[in-house]
This record gives C-alpha cells, sequence and structure tokens, in this order.
C-alpha cells in the first residue's frame, strides 16, 4: 500500500522493492522506504496486507524519482512486471532506466 503522505519538499519520493519471507517481490512508494519497511513488518495497522502475511520482508532495493505523480505511474508499471522481469530489474540498472522512459512517453 503507497504512503500517501502529504508531498514534502524537502525529500524525495521513492519507488521501492521488498523481498518477502516466501520470496515474493513487493513493489510499493513512499517518502522513506525504510520506515514503510519496518511499518510492513510490525504495525499491522500501517501494513500492507499482502507483506504482513509473508514477514519479514526486507527492503532490497529502492530508487529515487521525482515527484509522488511518478513514482504512481512507476508503481503501476513495476506491479505489472513479471517477477522474472523484476530480479531482473534489481541485477540490471538499464530496466530500470527503460521504466523510466515508459513514463515520460506515457500519455
Amino acid at each position: 500500500m503507497p504512503d500517501l503522505a502529504p508531498q514534502s519538499t524537502a525529500g524525495h519520493w521513492y519507488l521501492y522493492i521488498l523481498r518477502c519471507s516466501d520470496g515474493s517481490l513487493y513493489t510499493g512508494i513512499s517518502l522513506d522506504p525504510e520506515r514503510r519497511c519496518m511499518e510492513h513488518n510490525q504495525q499491522l495497522s500501517r501494513a500492507s496486507r499482502y507483506v504482513w502475511a509473508r514477514r519479514p520482508a526486507q527492503l532490497i532495493w529502492q530508487r529515487p524519482v521525482a515527484n509522488q505523480s511518478v513514482a504512481l505511474r512507476l508503481e503501476y508499471r513495476l506491479k505489472r512486471l513479471t517477477k522474472v522481469r523484476k530480479e531482473q530489474l534489481l541485477q540490471e540498472d538499464g530496466v530500470w532506466q527503460i521504466l523510466q522512459a515508459t513514463i515520460k512517453t506515457a500519455p
């Protein structure tokens, strides 16, 4: 579940990926991915149901993005990638560049 706190001019929005205890991957956005990971693991009221059922989850990837709007669009696209493609993203920065380019060319 995305962290929808008001946009801060002091911080950046981040797209992040968690690896759950069953090996599955969870994608989200947040102003503070480390805090968000802790919430997923320790606070039922703030966790996504998916991650809560597969705890503990570990923050394995994060990238800053321009703003919340871009973060939401990238999250949408990333959630639709196959697990194989997400694993490639974790290993190859070129996949991240392609994903970002889809946002710039999207209507």
